[in-house]
């Protein structure tokens, strides 16, 4: 294996217990991406381009750690996010495309104002907070394409607000991060209030566990995925209790959901004194992401 050709070769082969089909493909481009800084067209026809002796071994720990099914964006230690690039590792969720619906449905709200903007308080529409920031990709998104909001992303992992830091850095974008746990929060003591609240919190029950991939349930941080199975709405009600005291009137929550508690969701949601709430299909025709503007 010297060449760029060969090393396709060598990985399809090494690799298509692990992947199949376009996804095989896609995670060879990422790799040989990754190692040569080669794009696609140019690895098409360039496959005579002899790699360094540290390209291939390279190669090589990439593929040992591939074939444990740990996810190629772990092995790179890089995932891309609404046309971004976001530093990941095992302390944080890897964003998935679900999620950046979510973000353009937020900068609508860009586009379109909101009630507080067409009444001219514009001071007020800046704060924006993202609630279980993770990577930090939610957030960063949204400040990268609305400069002018004033962004906050708060965790209750310290390893992950470290992570979202890197990742604002790499973006160039400022972002207030604050560690905190919205299961034990004091309203008492809050004294900002936002004009949009996000979130994508943990949803997944113990149940849906046997519908995962191993290169998701073997290496994604479980504290990011899993509720009870007797509580799984416990983050949407800790949300919507402190968004009913956060937000300011007209303010607006947008929430990623489990498919299968969406009208549960909305019900909740309503419970806790929100309106307009509207739930959004993803690109899979599910019951993804929900929008509720407090009272």
């Amino acid at each position: 294996m010297k060449t760029v050709g060969e090393a396709r070769i060598w990985l399809k082969e090494n690799l298509k217990s692990v992947y199949a089909g376009g996804e095989l493909n896609e995670v060879l481009f990422l790799i040989l991406n990754s190692i040569t800084k080669l794009t696609k067209t140019q690895l098409h026809v360039s496959p005579e381009k002899e790699l360094t002796e540290t390209q291939i071994g390279m190669l090589l720990l990439s593929v040992k750690k591939l074939q444990t099914h740990m996810p190629v964006q772990y092995v790179l230690g890089e995932a891309d996010f609404f046309g971004l690039k976001f530093k990941v590792d095992a302390s944080v969720l890897i964003p998935r495309p679900e999620t950046e619906e979510l973000v353009a449905w937020v900068l609508e709200e860009k586009e379109a104002g909101s009630d507080v903007e067409k009444s001219g308080e514009r001071e007020k529409l800046k704060a924006i907070l993202d609630i279980g920031t993770g990577s930090g990709c939610i957030p960063i998104a949204i400040k990268k394409n609305w400069p002018k909001a004033v962004v906050f992303a708060l965790d209750i992992s310290t390893e992950a607000l470290q992570t979202a830091q890197k990742n604002a850095l790499l973006n160039q974008v400022e972002v207030n991060f604050f560690q905190s746990d919205i299961l034990n929060f004091d309203a008492v003591k809050e004294a900002r209030q936002f004009t949009i609240i996000v979130s994508n919190p943990p949803y997944i029950t113990p149940k849906e566990k046997k519908l995962m991939q191993p290169n998701v349930l073997d290496f994604e941080p479980h504290q990011a995925l899993f509720v009870p199975e007797d509580n799984p709405l416990q983050f949407y009600k800790a949300i919507a209790k402190y968004a009913s005291f956060m937000l300011q009137k007209n303010g607006l929550l947008f929430l990623e959901i489990n498919e299968n508690f969406g009208q549960q969701t909305a019900a909740l949601l309503q419970q806790h004194g929100f309106i307009n709430i509207e739930l959004r299909q993803d690109f899979r025709n599910k019951d993804r992401m929900i929008k509720a503007s407090k009272n």
